[in-house]
């Protein structure tokens, strides 16, 4: 079995609804996806048919009473009908926007320009220039330090309303 997840992709900002989708192969699969922390798990799952290649889709809700300590999650598809000690498995990461923004909701999408800087935006989108970290956490990919961004970046600007 062959198993490609087209969402979510790497590094995606997700709430507490997770919508999973892909292609696989196989026959008449059944596959388990988890969403960890490596602390906590929760478990959903996702069927394929035929011997060609074919769409699965599934949503995973993350209860409120989940444990997880981290904001950075991992969502696994392993194809559990094809037996063996080695099941496929493909597993992707993503960032798990109430965790990083109590409330997360979803993203402004925000281009930065020239002089911008993260504590203006957080001042801008939250009238609160100390929250410069949660700007920082949801794009933490591709910006590992909070006073270089630059022009041209596209950063997602977490939400709570």
């Amino acid at each position: 079995m062959n198993i490609e997840i087209l969402q979510p992709k790497a590094f995606d900002l997700v709430g507490s609804r997770i919508l999973i989708a892909g292609n696989a192969v196989g026959f008449e699969s059944h596959l388990t996806i988890r969403v960890s922390d490596g602390h906590d798990e929760v478990t959903a799952a996702a069927t394929v048919g035929s011997l060609s290649i074919r769409q699965f889709q599934a949503a995973v809700d993350i209860p409120s009473n989940a444990a997880f300590t981290l904001s950075r999650l991992f969502v696994t598809v392993t194809d559990d009908s094809a037996g063996g000690p080695n099941p496929p498995t493909v597993t992707v990461p993503v960032l798990y926007g109430p965790k990083i923004l109590p409330g997360y909701v979803g993203y402004w999408e925000h281009m930065v320009i020239s002089g911008e800087t993260l504590s203006a935006l957080a001042n801008r989108y939250y009238e609160d220039a100390s929250k410069y970290p949660v700007i920082q956490a949801a794009n933490q990919q591709f910006v590992a330090d909070p006073n270089l961004i630059f022009p041209g970046q596209l950063l997602r600007i977490p939400r709570d309303f």
